[in-house]
């Protein structure tokens, strides 16, 4: 992972008076997964449009494979890939001709065994002699992933990939990426899965109004996030528990037998031990610790 495979310094996107993308700059090692978040509106697929040259940055520099747009475009997006669950194809062609054609413009050998073999991967066997615009909004999503694993590209990029398909395909479609990323493939992505996120992503970039405001690995931004949830499964004393943690200032919801309470992780035991001199007696504890999820709704709230 030595190997830096994509460089943006300073890339920034206006339209008229409004800064889309201001001043981001990044990079991205071979075999990486870097996942970029924030809220609707944050520049994130303005991003991924400038690093597919389909948006002309307003200003700013950009090197994918130690190579420039301006003179080595063709030989760029050779090498590359993208997938999005909200564009399309031809609607009236099957979706064995969208593939064949895009198979023939990255100038794919064999290409009806590589369709067929990544058809096979995710599913869509069935669906290559329907019209594509016969097609669900989840099997188009799974058409478009076939279509970006077609040149097994050294850079794929990917716009919120796994949008509109079931649990198990999404599963399966991640674990498709993690065994490109063996093989060296980079990945950029993104994603409102946080979940997702957390799995493939090795690094995060979190955007808001155009910015990067904060850049960890999922685990490092999780923690970044005070609050923990304890829950706890009464036996005697839900009032005296729930009294407790409102007079604390905890946020605490009380629901038949349980009450959950967030506190700083610093609180746990001043809340245990509080609980303890009020003589309550719970069956059950658990603690849960913040998750990415927890962290992107923190900050959407924050940089609203």
């Amino acid at each position: 992972m030595e190997n830096v495979v994509l460089s943006a310094w300073g890339l920034t996107k206006t339209f008229g008076g409004f800064t889309a993308v201001d001043h981001i700059s990044f990079d991205v090692k071979e075999g990486e997964c870097l996942g970029i978040l924030g809220p609707n509106g944050a520049g994130k697929t303005t991003t991924i449009f400038m690093l597919l040259d389909l948006i002309i940055p307003t200003s700013g520099d950009l090197t994918i494979f130690g190579m420039q747009y301006r003179g080595d475009r063709e030989q760029i997006l050779q090498r590359m890939n993208f997938a999005s669950a909200y564009m399309d194809m031809m609607p009236r062609m099957t979706v064995y001709e969208n593939l064949l054609i895009m198979a023939t413009l990255y100038q794919v050998q064999n290409a009806g065994e590589v369709i067929t073999h990544y058809a096979k991967m995710l599913e869509i066997e069935e669906l290559l002699s329907s019209q594509h615009k016969n097609l669900s909004a989840g099997q188009k999503t799974r058409v478009q992933l076939c279509k970006a694993f077609l040149n097994d590209p050294k850079l794929l990029l990917l716009d919120e990939p796994t949008a509109s398909l079931d649990p198990d395909i999404s599963a399966s479609v991640r674990r498709d990426i993690l065994e490109a990323q063996k093989r060296g493939m980079t990945v950029v992505i993104t994603s409102h899965n946080m979940a997702e996120v957390e799995e493939i992503c090795d690094r995060v970039l979190f955007m808001s109004h155009g910015k990067i405001v904060s850049e960890d690995t999922p685990e490092g931004l999780a923690r970044a996030v005070r609050k923990v949830r304890v829950q706890l499964m009464i036996k005697d004393g839900q009032k005296r528990t729930v009294a407790f943690a409102q007079k604390a200032g905890f946020a605490v919801v009380a629901s038949d037998r349980f009450v959950t309470i967030d506190v700083d992780e610093d609180d746990i035991a001043y809340l245990l031990s509080g609980l303890a001199e009020k003589h309550v007696e719970y069956r059950q504890i658990a603690i849960d610790k913040p998750t990415l999820e927890d962290y992107f709704i923190a900050m959407s709230r924050k940089n609203i």
